[in-house]
């Protein structure tokens, strides 16, 4: 199949499955094809069904790239970059990746820890002094029968290593359903239209979820922190990570916006998403926002976050630039929840700590083999994003694998499929 000789039109209405098996060192050039343990005729398979969700109009398009033993085994293109214009997907499309940024700002804050600008152990608001003297959030019945909200202190302060781990008492309003969660939509505390600074007077003025240091749950912690280093640095969350993470790294087309030259490489989503059959509003990241998110704001393409991944996976260190040592790489993915995990929040098990896996320092990390849903190992870290991005590192299989998409409504699907056709296709 001649992969440039396909039209735009037989992309979107028969089958996109233009695919590219190379090998190479991450970030070089495409050299000779070799496996590296992986069935090329199996990754086919995954690449077929790929294509059958692009002819079947539920998948716009998608990059997926998979690496082993810090050689790049398969890249594929697929689909278009955008259902409105039909132009073919490209290997450099620029995607919104939403919550994969967490990792990025947590690898920064702990690039800080090394050097010594705060402790994990720190108050929040040592540096964030709104952030004082916080109130949970308890749901009683009174008299009448009504719900109300009434607040009681925290028993402790919430640290940077709360933070980074989610269980610092903060929540996502979007997700789930509680008065706390009302009072963040009300105030539109998931949003990123204000500064940092209004931004975290907003938040300081709501109560927490929870009680610090209690439970396990998603939230806008990494927000928080992206502030926390802000202060702490002196610089916008944009710069810090441009300086100490992009630049050092090669990660070219990774920031918080999408430079003008280059919105004609923006991948896009299907006006309607075809799982959940409602419009899809992704980030507008032609401009820049009033505040950078940590949690969830950044853009990226495959090949940028293959560089970043890679970087985990060989220990902290890239192409002679080290960014992290090999033994805060090792704590950033061990457990730290350790009993907390019997305390999960209702639906965590579709973001974070689901059966098999705790949470890290910025990732979800795998602990079990078997009570997984999923094939893998132990020692996997990964996170995706809700537009519909994945990725994961495998320390032990050294594997790297990276899957763009803007398609909200397949993440699920995504999220499964790939891992198991993944190692269903590794033979050594």
């Amino acid at each position: 199949m001649n992969c440039k000789a396909a039209t735009g039109r037989w992309l979107v209405t028969i089958v996109a499955g233009c695919f590219l098996l190379a090998v190479s060192r991450v970030g070089s050039a495409s050299g000779p094809n070799f496996d590296e343990g992986l069935s090329s005729q199996r990754l086919k398979l995954l690449s077929a069904e790929i294509s059958r969700d692009v002819a079947s109009a539920r998948l716009p398009g998608a990059v997926l790239l998979i690496a082993r033993n810090g050689r790049l085994v398969h890249a594929e293109s697929v689909g278009t970059l955008d259902p409105k214009s039909a132009a073919p997907m490209r290997r450099d499309a620029v995607f919104r990746i939403y919550s994969m940024t967490k990792p990025i700002v947590s690898v920064a804050a702990m690039m800080m820890v090394e050097k010594g600008e705060f402790f994990l152990a720190d108050p929040v608001a040592k540096y964030l002094p709104e952030l004082s003297n916080l109130k949970v959030g308890i749901e009683q019945t009174n008299a009448e029968g009504t719900k109300i909200l009434i607040s009681v202190p925290a028993t402790r302060a919430m640290t940077i290593h709360d933070l980074l781990r989610h269980t610092a008492g903060l929540t996502y309003g979007f997700e789930g359903k509680s008065m706390v969660k009302d009072e963040y939509k009300k105030n539109r505390i998931d949003g990123a239209e204000a500064t940092s600074a209004d931004w975290i007077a907003k938040l300081a003025q709501l109560p927490l979820q929870s009680q610090p240091g209690s439970k396990w749950e998603y939230s806008i912690a990494t927000d928080v922190l992206g502030v926390l280093l802000e202060r702490v640095s002196g610089q916008s969350l944009d710069a810090l990570l441009a300086a100490r993470i992009f630049g050092p790294l090669g990660m070219k087309d990774t920031a918080f916006s999408v430079a003008p030259a280059n919105h004609g490489r923006i991948a896009e989503p299907f006006e309607i998403d075809p799982v959940w059959k409602i419009k899809v509003n992704l980030n507008d990241v032609r401009k820049p926002p009033p505040r950078y998110s940590g949690g969830g704001g950044a853009v990226s393409t495959a090949d940028d976050y293959l560089r970043f991944a890679q970087m985990l996976l060989n220990g902290g260190e890239l192409d002679g630039v080290r960014i992290l040592s090999p033994k805060t790489v090792d704590f950033m993915l061990a457990d730290h929840l350790s009993g907390m995990r019997a305390a999960l929040s209702p639906g965590s098990a579709s973001v974070g700590p689901r059966p098999g896996y705790s949470f890290g320092l910025g990732f979800a990390v795998r602990t079990e083999i078997g009570e997984a849903s999923t094939l893998g190992s132990r020692g996997i870290a990964d996170w995706n994003g809700l537009g519909g991005t994945n990725f994961w590192i495998d320390p032990k299989e050294k594997l790297a694998v990276i899957w763009m998409a803007q398609a909200p409504g397949l993440r699920p699907h995504y999220r499964q499929l790939i891992p198991n056709m993944v190692y269903g296709a590794m033979m050594k």
